[in-house]
This record gives structure tokens, C-alpha cells and sequence, in this order.
């Protein structure tokens, strides 16, 4: 954890929801003045798309898994690197996947490739990471160690399930049979080194649905916003000091679950991150300046 070169993170696997959370940071980022050094955790995979898929086809084949939530998918040991060198210099390089057409069009890359390396822009007051691996450890590798605010993103696990699915079949015309095979032998990665985070979190954000999903490989459609309830738990109160009360009369709609537990409108989402962490960035910002 670093004073002059604080870094935050938001951990979670695709289709989480941190796409919510990192629009909620943004506004927090406008509204204080601060220049982030953005970090897309995708950035670290070790192969790009094509050798990815080949490689994990042989895999298979040998009764192996190799995943982009495990560490043979992955680079952790620079992703620790880069959080170390940042918290210690406010310095460090990051480089982008490129999913789609319209991120290869920014980049000048195609998609399914990785960027070269680039060092991170000068003069940022803070590192913003989001992605898989924020909070990950392993017996070799630590990056929790470095985060001073670690955000937790997860749908219960139907819900993520669901969303899995009709991803796949959507944008890599993946059969249901397909997604779910995946689903199956990622299970192994996601168990070890994806959940394990969500104890190390300062906060997480769970999306849990008011429909029925009791069976997530049948499901046809993925609940809305407005079928949903998002479930706010502050693990940290000591750095999160949250005003609960004042929560309450903010978010219509919302209600006490527990005492360190505050749950929510889907559709209030991002504005309960807001009043929730702008108050934990701006003391953030005090002590830099200090």
C-alpha cells in the first residue's frame, strides 16, 4: 500500500457488473480532479486469442485446463510487478487486449491480439486496475498486498452463469452445450484463484436476481436491472466508514440486511458506489497531499 501512489482495484469475472463500478469511479474521478493510470486487467493474459485457443484445445485433450482465471493464462507475476513499482514510483507499463473491432479500431491492433508493452503516462494521482486478478494471491505471487482499496464484483453464481452462457452464444456462437463445457473446466482456475478474492476485498458487489434462475443452462433471458437486487457488504468499516442512515434515505428502495450490509436496487448500483467510495477517494486524495 502506498501514500503517494495509491492504487485501486476492482476484481471480478466478466460479466460481473465492474463495468458499472468502473463507470461509478469515473464520475468519482471527474468530480475530485483526478488523473487515474487506467489498468485493463485483460492486459496480462499471457497469450493472445489464437494461441490461447490453441493451446487450451490441447489441453483439453490431455485431460489439462488452461483458463484465463489461472495462472498459466495469465502474467501475475508482472501484474504484481507492475502494482509494486507503482506503489513504490507512481511508474510502470500496461499494454491492452483487444476484444472487439471497435477497441482494435482505437488501438491499431486486431481483435484477439495484445498491444506491445507501454509505460503508464506520467504525473497520475492514482492507479485504477480492473479485472480478474486484483486481489489475487498464490504461494509465489501476492497483488492483494498492494491494493489500499480492493472492490469485489460478483454475481451469485447462477446469475454468472447465465450470463456466461448467453455471452458465448452471442458474441462466439458458442452452442448452449459449448458454453457450458466451458463453464465446466474453468471451474477448477475459478474456484482457486478467482473466488478466493472476495475474502480479501474492502467491499463487494453482489447482483442477486428476484426471478427464477434455479436452473441457469435453461434459462432464455438474463434478468434486468429492475429483477434484480444488488447486495452491498462492507467488509472494511474502518477504512469504509459509510453512513448508513444516510444511504437509506438516499437509495429508495433499500434496506438494512445486516449491520455492515446494505442491499440495493440494481439500478441504484452505481450511484451507491458513488456515495459509498467517493468519500473513501477523496481522504485518499487528502493523505497524498499531506
Amino acid at each position: 500500500m502506498s501514500k503517494k501512489h495509491p492504487i485501486v482495484a476492482v476484481t471480478g469475472s466478466s460479466g460481473a457488473g465492474t463495468t458499472n463500478v468502473k463507470a461509478a469511479f469515473e464520475q468519482i474521478f471527474r468530480r475530485e480532479g483526478i488523473n487515474p493510470a487506467i489498468i485493463e486487467g485483460d492486459g496480462f493474459h499471457r497469450y493472445d486469442r489464437k494461441h490461447m485457443d490453441e493451446l487450451a484445445a490441447r489441453a483439453e485433450a490431455e485431460g489439462r485446463h488452461l483458463t484465463h482465471f489461472g495462472p498459466e493464462g495469465n502474467l501475475f507475476e508482472e501484474l504484481e510487478a507492475l502494482f509494486k513499482e507503482y506503489s513504490e514510483h507512481g511508474t510502470g507499463k500496461r499494454r491492452y487486449y483487444i476484444h472487439n473491432n471497435e477497441e482494435g479500431a482505437q488501438h491499431g491492433s486486431p481483435p484477439g491480439t495484445l498491444t506491445p508493452w507501454e509505460p503508464l503516462p506520467e504525473n497520475t494521482d492514482l492507479l485504477f486496475y480492473e479485472g480478474l486478478h486484483g486481489g489475487v494471491t498464490t504461494d509465489t505471487v501476492n497483488v492483494a498486498q498492494y491494493v489500499d482499496l480492493l472492490i469485489g464484483v460478483v454475481p451469485i453464481i447462477n446469475l454468472e452463469w447465465i450470463q456466461k452462457i448467453h455471452r458465448d452464444k452471442a458474441v462466439r456462437g458458442y452452442t448452449s452445450e459449448d458454453a457450458t463445457r466451458l463453464i465446466l473446466s474453468r471451474m477448477h482456475d475459478y474456484t482457486h484463484y478467482i473466488i478466493p478474492q472476495f475474502s480479501r476485498t474492502d467491499i463487494n458487489f453482489q447482483r442477486v436476481p428476484t426471478v427464477d434462475t434455479s436452473n441457469p443452462f435453461a434459462a432464455t433471458k438474463i434478468p434486468t436491472n429492475d429483477e434484480s437486487f444488488s447486495v452491498i457488504h462492507i467488509r472494511n468499516l474502518d477504512k469504509i466508514q459509510a453512513d448508513f442512515r444516510y444511504l437509506l434515505e438516499m437509495l429508495d428502495g433499500s434496506f438494512m440486511s445486516t449491520p455492515d450490509t446494505i442491499v440495493v436496487p440494481t439500478g441504484k448500483k452505481v450511484f451507491a458506489t458513488q456515495l459509498i467510495l467517493n468519500p473513501v477517494i477523496h481522504h485518499m486524495m487528502e493523505k497524498k497531499a499531506s
